[in-house]
């Protein structure tokens, strides 16, 4: 054990790219053609769009209470299977209320108020299979409590597309604190119209598939997935080296042109994992295909870091998952620096036109693979209202 490394021992994931650590690291790394998002037009009758939805069918919720129904659960619950046996080994070494759960999300239940609403609004009574707890922002942590049985802290953190990698360094500082000895914890966000239709409303999602950094960008593509890790100090394949965390206040929902705030957090994060930025062997980068962020997280990864480190966004597979994107993207850092023996780096699917109002940054092709082994990778997600969040991970 290394004095207070923290350590990312299992991870559990679902999302557009597959379900379960191998499928989706295949599906990330494949260099013939993208996959994950696909055309879907349940949300806009007649008109399909470009999403991120996770395919084929959920785990049952039906041993848990009314309250605890409902899609964004069942993503967590497909991605807690994966996992459960170590968080189990991990309650009866540690006793339950040593085992905590901290855990982000923007949709927790909203899909199920908006369906419940509109059996309201046609039968004016609400519809048996919905309860308003379903909704509530703190469900995603209640369920998991229920869950695993862990009996520590519990909370959920939503802060817009940081929520999740916010948990994570929220489970990292209540890791080291010494309450406690094992975390569950990441994030879920499922698709409902409220985040379709509410992007659509600010003119930010694209119909096709999303075109990070592009000249042609044009939005993004709204996802849903989970990825949930078992935190610890007991040594395990990647580390949590390092994270950090700003507040710009600049905008609602536009990011600070320069990327100051974002600037400082890469630095925050490089500095609490004691490196520097040549150290760093990949970005992936929030990249959501939107004219404002690109142009800000461009110039915030030159200043901070360089042009040189490899970078991609994974965006145009999984669609922005919101709420879950820090965690769901943690996971595909740690795909790849785990179990992958040719070094292969997460692909930069976009049309190649280069925005020559950008600063050049170095896209991994399709089928480019590092020199060696990755030891240290940053992930970056960048919210609403100048929240910002960066994670360091570096290998076990």
């Amino acid at each position: 054990m290394r004095g207070d490394a923290i350590f990312l021992n299992e991870l559990g994931i679902v999302c557009a790219l597959g379900e379960g650590t191998e499928a989706v690291r295949e599906a990330l790394l494949r260099d013939d053609a993208p996959g994950g998002v696909m055309l879907d037009d349940t949300f806009m009758p007649g008109r399909s769009l470009a999403l991120g939805t996770v395919e084929g069918g959920l785990p049952s919720l039906a041993h848990h209470s009314l309250p605890l129904h409902g899609r964004n659960n069942a993503l967590l619950r497909a991605a807690y299977l994966q996992i459960g046996d170590a968080v189990q080994q991990a309650i009866d070494r540690h006793g339950p209320a040593r085992v905590a759960i901290v855990v982000g999300t923007s949709t927790s239940g909203i899909g199920e108020a908006e369906r419940a609403m509109t059996h309201w609004q046609h039968h004016r009574q609400w519809p048996d299979g919905f309860h308003y707890v379903q909704q509530e922002i703190g469900a995603p942590s209640r369920f998991l409590a229920a869950e695993s049985g862990a009996r520590g802290p519990a909370w959920t953190i939503s802060t817009a597309c940081s929520s999740s990698a916010k948990a994570m360094a929220s489970a990292a500082r209540l890791l080291r604190s010494g309450l406690v000895d094992a975390v569950i914890t990441g994030g879920s966000d499922s698709l409902c119209e409220f985040t379709v239709r509410g992007f659509m409303a600010l003119e930010s999602v694209s119909a096709e598939r999303c075109n990070p950094f592009s000249a042609n960008r044009h939005g993004i593509n709204i996802g849903e997935g989970a990825a949930l890790f078992l935190m610890t100090r007991a040594e395990g394949p990647v580390r949590l080296a390092g994270w950090g965390e700003t507040a710009d206040a600049h905008h609602i929902s536009a990011p600070e042109p320069q990327g100051i705030g974002a600037v400082t957090a890469i630095g925050q994060a490089l500095a609490r994992a004691q490196l520097s930025p040549s150290q760093i062997d990949y970005v992936n980068l929030h990249g959501t295909a939107t004219p404002q962020n690109d142009a800000m997280e461009s110039r915030a990864v030159t200043v901070a870091l360089g042009g040189e480190v490899p970078a991609s966004s994974t965006k145009p597979l999984t669609g922005h998952t919101l709420g879950a994107a820090g965690a769901i993207e943690a996971g595909l850092c740690w795909l790849a620096m785990t179990d992958n023996p040719r070094h292969r780096l997460p692909p930069h699917w976009w049309d190649g036109v280069v925005d020559g109002d950008l600063p050049p940054l170095a896209f991994v092709a399709p089928g480019a693979t590092a020199n060696g082994p990755l030891r240290h990778v940053l992930s970056q997600s960048f919210a609403f209202g100048g929240s910002n969040a960066v994670l360091v991970f570096g290998a076990g």
